[in-house]
């Protein structure tokens, strides 16, 4: 695997994905579990976070608002797209895991849309960081719905901020 390419792998009900960013796994780490970190990059281009709270402990949740703010986006622009994360085992700087739902703006959560549990763990390898994101969906036709809503090429441009705000803090 070469810097700054994001593998995708589909098992059965699981969404497989790698990158290796060049930072160092307690930064890498930070930037996916605070929120200062997350405004930066979460989301696809175009999009930013204009809610982004964050309490990470097991139990805590993470509650944000991705916003498309590019006019060239078309029918997207001015859409808002609310998610929830609710944290469960977290061994910090090697891994963690959340449930992540489709939410409305108060945290309920998105009836109809399939939520997932993900597992992002953290591979130190010389100064770099391996990040391995693990989704598991309640069957393979839910992962095939969120593929089918372009989740693919949205963490693909996602990860891209990341490395981008990784190079421009560390």
């Amino acid at each position: 695997m070469t810097m700054n390419e994001m593998t995708v792998r589909v098992n059965g009900a699981e969404l497989i994905l790698e990158r290796v960013f060049d930072a160092k796994r307690e930064l890498v780490f930070k930037a996916f579990t605070e929120a200062e970190h997350l405004k930066h990059w979460w989301g696809p281009r175009g999009w930013e976070l204009p809610v982004c709270k964050v309490d990470f402990r097991p139990g805590g949740t993470w509650h944000y608002c991705m916003k498309c703010v590019d006019e060239k986006q078309g029918d997207f622009f001015g859409m808002e797209s609310w998610g929830k994360a609710v944290y469960g085992d977290i061994q910090e700087p090697e891994r963690f895991i959340y449930t992540d739902y489709f939410s409305d703006a108060e945290g309920g959560i998105q009836e109809g849309l399939p939520p997932s549990e993900i597992e992002i763990l953290f591979e130190e390898q010389g100064g770099l960081t391996k990040v391995i994101s693990r989704s598991r969906f309640g069957s393979e036709e839910e992962l095939r719905t969120v593929m089918e809503m372009g989740m693919e090429q949205g963490i693909r441009e996602t990860w891209d901020r990341l490395a981008e705000h990784l190079a421009a803090i560390s």
